[in-house]
């Protein structure tokens, strides 16, 4: 200062002024310094007394001091102690102007001491991030230019008396314990340009006096617990370039005129708190602003599209988790504002209102983009196809909108893309396959949508953590490429879909893996041994397919195990001991599966709730609270004899019981009232006009999974709405599976079979539909009428599909008779008598009033005398004839189809229906079988007719 005025008094020539100038620097600066008052061995007194109070000294920083409290034991003059500096001319020349001891992990209590007042010269004091605790040491030299108490453990209020050092520059406290309000005093540190305060325990308000504090140009107030609303008079700090106070408790609103007097402000970060109201339109006068961070507030109304025009130096415009809105183009004018800013590297507006269109001018941002997101908003429209221009984007958030259309193919051309986030929305197509160019992409996420088509091999070459594919609809195999990304270490999830085909063994590659899930799809195989190679693995889930075999042994591999799901399988053999011996698994779900013999006791199959075997019949033993038959030692010869005397026996009562029961069964065909056989649904007309392939996709949601009804050997079956004469009607739409072979020749059988049958224990055909699908292939589906109540499996296995209830006795002589007709009528048709050849349970559907319906006449044939109206043509189609335990004998030796076959399937179905036993049930031993059990009464069903 004194020079600064020299040069005024020479650039004025004023000689007089310049001499008296340097005159009073004579006085000031060049006098010895003993004249001044104080001298060096009062600053080393002062520094040894602070000495005094630290314990822990673990880097021996303060050996060149000298022992505690021993001045005469310093090894080195006081200007040579470790990170001390002094002056080194006029009064301050060996004087301490600075003590320096951050960063060297000293401890101890320096509460109440006043030592450093007396160090006159002391202009900087840093001892941040050590581990002092207490209070402030108070009262300080006035002369304090730079105060640096930061990450330590200083406890209590914030001192008043920080107030009286006029000369203060910084004021830096951050990270420790303060408590208590932010005193107003402060406002009087009029010389200060930074106050940081950060992360402390502060509360109360910020005060208004901070506003006297012209010369600021950092405030940092962040994370504390201070509430009320941003002083207006913060916002008349011209000088201000960082205005940090997130992490509190405040609430109001920004004032309108926010920006209007900050020409300066790089930096507004007013993120979590509890702020409203909209955001000023004030800010676009802060040209210089590079930093807008407001998330995490409930700031409302639309974002100014001004931001993009006026803020030239914008990089990060951070506006998440408020309640901004967006409802038409005009609302998303900020978007094209943005593309003006050509440092912008971050925006994010997720978890807001948005609605209406996303712009194209998103493709438009600055090619340095680095983060985008606009997730968990309504936003619809499509991806821009020029989303490839953000060449430098890091992470692209997207999810959880109303987005259409595909995935653009030039994703691929995102080379530093490593979090690609597109879930929740209704993105359709293929997964392009020029994802594999994304060669640092970690983690990608598309599920809930309706992405369809196989998974492309090339995403093998993307160094995956995390894959997320659950819930589209994806046909074909897992490809094995992807099982081989050995990066996969989070998830790998593909559960919900219609994939096929094995699991690969490159599963076996997934060394790092935690979880996978493969749940909801139609693979088939034995599950691969390669997977105890997963030693990584915590979650397996693989329920829902139609794996088969036994539990590979390897699974016990897996130390760290903790949840294993096969349920709903078709897999076989006994229950491995070794899932008794794993140590950390705590859930395991094998139920609905083949499993034969002994339910284990130990490890976690003695905690009930923690495993599930239910719907395996021939599973016995294990704890009591499974309520499990014993197991006994049929297995020997003698108890085997013994077994089959007891079945002989349970058989001839059958039998008996049968007799009864075709009594009744006349009796009832002979009394019983008519009741609603057909539905007075009438979809379509008699000339049975066919919808197109666009209408049955709408109707079931695009062929949603959750509108999945059934999987039969040719295709599969959805329920959908559909429209007739301006009401909603339910329907059943069967879609065929043309890459089966005999696909094609089941859906003309069923086509010529109902095409002419009219009868009301049949399914009702309302419709066909011949076309085209979305990918060029051929496409053939059959509408019928919805029926309600499922199909007779269901009722007769109640335990295998979650139902509480069964059938009573009169419902099941109810629909024996109804099928019985059914098949009276077939048998009887004329010009020529149809033959079901597949009669069973799953065949069976019952409507609202529980009146049976037979239906999938895929294989039905029309027979006359050995001339076939319907030809047996050479195919897979041609040699099926039925589903093994239901179909006729004879059928096996390669018998043309008739309608004793019929009446044979006819015969296991009523046995069943009263017995509740499958054919196939393990209860039956050797030739005790439930056929043999039908055979005897054969003949007697033949001649029923009703």
């Amino acid at each position: 200062m004194e020079w600064h005025g020299y040069r005024h008094c020479r650039r004025r020539h004023h000689h007089h002024c310049s001499v008296l100038l340097m005159v009073v620097y004579l006085l000031v600066d060049v006098l010895p310094a003993s004249l001044a008052s104080g001298s060096t061995g009062d600053d080393a007194r002062a520094l040894m007394q602070f000495r005094s109070l630290i314990t822990e000294d673990p880097y021996r920083a303060l050996v060149s001091w000298g022992g505690r409290g021993n001045l005469s034991a310093s090894p080195a003059p006081l200007c040579g102690w470790h990170g001390v500096t002094c002056g080194s001319r006029g009064r301050r020349r060996g004087r301490v102007t600075a003590l320096d001891l951050s960063r060297l992990g000293l401890a101890g209590a320096i509460a109440g001491s006043s030592s450093l007042s007396t160090l006159t010269y002391l202009r900087r004091l840093d001892l941040s991030q050590n581990r002092l605790h207490g209070g402030i040491p108070l009262p300080l030299p006035p002369s304090l230019e730079h105060l640096n108490l930061s990450h330590n453990a200083l406890q209590g209020p914030v001192p008043p008396e920080l107030g009286s050092l006029c000369y203060l520059h910084m004021l830096n406290l951050r990270y420790n314990n303060l408590t208590g309000s932010i005193p107003a005093s402060l406002g009087n540190l009029t010389s200060l340009t930074v106050l940081s305060l950060t992360s402390n325990n502060l509360s109360g308000r910020i005060p208004g006096a901070l506003g006297k504090l012209r010369a600021l140009t950092g405030l940092y107030l962040n994370g504390n617990m201070l509430k009320g609303s941003i002083p207006s008079s913060v916002f008349n700090l011209s000088s201000l370039q960082h205005l940090v106070v997130q992490l509190n408790n405040l609430t109001g609103t920004l004032p309108p005129s926010a920006g209007d007097r900050l020409p300066l402000l790089k930096l507004l970060s007013v993120d979590s708190n509890q702020l409203h109201g909209a955001i000023p339109v004030s800010l676009c006068n802060s040209s210089n602003l590079e930093v807008v961070q407001m998330l995490e507030n409930s700031f409302s109304g639309f974002i100014p599209d001004c931001l993009g025009i006026h803020l030239k130096n914008l990089w990060a415009l951070i506006l998440d988790f408020n309640q901004l809105e967006a409802n038409s183009n005009s609302d998303w004018r900020f978007m094209d504002s943005l593309t003006n800013c050509s440092n912008l590297k971050v925006v994010g507006v997720s978890w807001n209102k948005m609605g209406g269109l996303l712009p194209g001018s998103t493709a438009n941002l600055s090619t340095s983009m680095e983060f985008f997101s606009i997730g968990f908003n309504m936003v619809h429209g499509q991806i821009p196809q020029g989303i490839g221009n953000l060449v430098n984007i890091n992470m692209l958030y997207m999810y959880q909108n109303n987005l259409t259309g595909t995935i653009p193919d030039s994703i691929g051309k995102l080379k530093k893309l490593s979090n690609l986030y597109l879930y929740g929305n209704n993105l359709s197509g293929k997964i392009p396959a020029t994802i594999g160019n994304l060669t640092v992409l970690s983690r990608l996420s598309l599920e809930e949508n309706m992405l369809t088509g196989s998974i492309p091999s090339s995403l093998g070459s993307c160094p995956l953590e995390t894959l997320d594919l659950q819930n589209n609809r994806f046909t074909g195999p897992i490809p094995k490429e992807v099982l081989q990304i050995s990066t996969l270490s989070t998830s790998a999830n593909f559960q919900g879909n219609m994939l096929t085909g094995s699991l690969p063994s490159e599963v076996g590659d997934l060394k790092n893996l935690q979880t996978l899930d493969v749940s909801g799809n139609r693979l088939t195989g034995e599950i691969p041994a390669s997977l105890g190679n997963c030693q990584i693995l915590q979650y397996c889930i693989m329920k829902r397919n139609f794996f088969q075999g036994e539990i590979p042994s390897s699974i016990g591999q897996l130390k760290g195990l903790l949840g294993l799901d096969l349920s709903r399988n078709n897999l076989s053999g006994r229950i491995p001991d070794f899932l008794g011996d794993m140590k950390g698994i705590e859930g395991l779900d094998i139920s609905f599966n083949n499993f034969q013999g002994e339910v284990p006791k130990r490890g976690i199959f003695l905690n009930a709730s923690a495993f599930s075997v239910e719907g395996n019949i021939g599973l016995c033993g294990g704890i009591p609270e499974l309520k499990l038959p014993p197991c006994s030692n049929y297995i020997s010869t003698t108890n085997k004899r013994s077994h089959k005397l007891v079945m002989a026996t349970s058989i001839a009562f059958a039998i008996l019981g049968i007799s009864l029961l075709i009594a009744l069964f006349v009796f009832f065909c002979q009394t019983r009232n008519s009741r609603k056989g057909e539905h007075a649904l009438l979809l379509i007309s008699d000339q049975h006009v066919r919808v197109s392939y666009t209408e049955l996709v709408t109707s079931t949601n695009g062929f949603a999974s959750e509108n999945l009804v059934g999987v039969g050997s040719f295709g599969s079956v959805y329920k959908g709405t559909m429209m007739s004469n301006e009401e909603e009607v339910v329907v059943a739409v069967k879609v065929l599976n043309l890459q089966q072979r005999g696909a094609s020749q089941s859906f003309v059988a069923e086509c010529e079979t109902l095409r002419c049958a009219r009868h009301r224990n049949l399914v009702k055909i309302l419709t066909v539909c011949s076309s085209i699908d979305s990918r060029g292939l051929d496409f053939k589906a059959i509408v019928f009428d919805f029926l309600p109540n499922g199909n007779l499996h269901q009722w007769l296995h109640p335990r295998e599909h979650g139902n509480q209830t069964g059938l009573s006795l009169i419902q099941r002589i109810n629909i024996a008779i109804d099928v019985a007709s059914a098949l009276e009528y077939l048998h009887q048709y004329r010009p020529a008598p149809i033959v079901h050849c597949d009669l069973k349970p799953s065949n069976i559907l019952l409507d609202n009033d529980m009146v049976a319906h037979v239906g999938d006449f895929g294989l039905a044939r029309f027979v006359d005398h050995g001339q076939h109206s319907l030809p047996d043509i050479s195919s897979g189609w041609a040699t099926i004839r039925g589903t093994i335990g239901y179909a006729a004998p004879e059928y096996g030796l390669g018998n043309k189809v008739s309608i004793y076959g019929d009446t044979y399937s006819f015969g296991v179905l009523l046995l069943e229906i009263f017995t509740g036993k499958r054919p196939t049930d393990a209860d039956f031993a050797q030739d005790l079988s439930l056929h043999r059990l039908e055979f005897g009464v054969r003949r007697m069903f033949q001649q029923i007719a009703c």
